[in-house]
């Protein structure tokens, strides 16, 4: 969850920040968040499997690393393309009245 300065915690993001088919990277929580199909939501790190580079887009239904061109599944997180020897690792969310919480 992200936490304030005063110490509350809240939503990452809401559900409607995240285009379906596509994703949304949010490299200070180090995970991108995608909508591969209407209503569902899923979590992935955003350190590639390659060469621990962070991915830097989300586009034609891939989370893509600029390092070595690997890309990666907005389904499942597993390889699509490129050198990366293992899928991007699932972070676990909960995603309630519109919001995404990590965790």
């Amino acid at each position: 969850m992200v936490t304030d300065d005063a110490g509350t915690t809240g939503p990452l993001t809401t559900t409607e920040a995240i285009p379906v088919g596509g994703g949304v990277i949010f490299p200070e929580r180090g995970v991108v968040i995608t909508q591969p199909a209407p209503g569902v939501f899923l979590a992935f790190s955003t350190t590639c499997t390659h060469q621990g580079c962070s991915v830097r887009a989300v586009a034609a239904g891939t989370i893509n690393c600029f390092c070595h061109g690997s890309r990666f599944r907005i389904t499942d997180g597993s390889v699509a393309g490129g050198p990366a020897p293992a899928p991007l690792p699932r972070h676990p969310i909960t995603v309630t009245g519109g919001s995404i919480h990590l965790g």
